[in-house]
């Protein structure tokens, strides 16, 4: 397919995926787009890591709430739900966890803490991938959990500052420093995915950056447990980010 012939810009096609889910509309023609778009015209189209970010997230939680919606008891064995197709994009039968480990985060496997990609992933997860692997998917990606972040449809130009405000809020409410036991427990993704955030120092500095650790702090880290009691349709009140973004 050409892009000179009329291609529906592929991020604007997630946001409304997102949004007649979340309104309760029917999903069908956005389902058809995106399951028609040739697989290297989309990628030609999601030109930068910004436009791939604000996609395919967008895609998981459109696709994650669409099938909780249709039938909740599918989370009863949520095994089988994150790793069976559940959208097609591109021609592509895609499951949650190809699209969250697959192609977000690079093709490094939701077991291993980050840190072994797999060697056998496939050509449509290369072509689609961002460039690097960026942390702050884990707070803006909603799987139907209780911990999940808010639910916000991402765009191409403010997906940057969308994250980091989704980050941010995530974090406020998730992190205790205590300075006295000099110890800081973070959300759980941060041990599950470890490598995404790098070692200690490097998670410390991306809690600095989000204002929840002082400057000169260096505390332990500990966990927070993770409730995968189901609670679908968490949508941020907010649908974008504030303006100017992080200095």
């Amino acid at each position: 397919m050409s892009a000179s012939v009329s291609v529906p810009d592929p991020v604007n096609l997630s946001e409304e995926f997102l949004l007649a889910v979340r309104n309760g509309d029917t999903t069908g023609e956005f389902e058809r787009r995106l399951a028609d778009f040739d697989s290297r015209t989309l990628a030609a189209r999601l030109d930068t890591d910004d436009a791939r970010l604000a996609f395919w997230v967008n895609v998981y939680n459109a696709a994650t709430q669409g099938a909780l919606v249709e039938d909740p008891e599918q989370y009863d064995d949520r095994r089988t739900f994150f790793s069976s197709p559940v959208v097609t994009v591109a021609g592509e039968r895609l499951s949650l966890d190809d699209i969250e480990h697959g192609i977000l985060r690079r093709s490094y496997p939701k077991f291993g803490l980050g840190y072994v990609p797999n060697p056998l992933c496939r050509g449509f997860e290369k072509r689609h991938a961002p460039g690097e692997r960026d942390p702050r998917i884990h707070f803006a990606l909603n799987c139907g959990a209780e911990s999940c972040p808010p639910i916000a449809a991402y765009t191409r130009q403010r997906v940057d500052d969308q994250l980091d405000w989704a980050t941010e809020s995530y974090l406020e409410q998730t992190v205790e420093y205590d300075p006295d036991a000099n110890r800081v427990r973070v959300p759980r993704v941060m041990l599950w995915f470890r490598g995404d955030f790098g070692r200690k120092w490097d998670i410390l500095a991306f809690l600095r950056r989000y204002d929840q650790l002082p400057g000169d702090a260096s505390p332990r880290l500990s966990y927070r447990e993770w409730s995968w009691s189901l609670a679908p349709e968490q949508y941020a009140e907010e649908e974008q980010a504030p303006a100017g973004g992080r200095e």
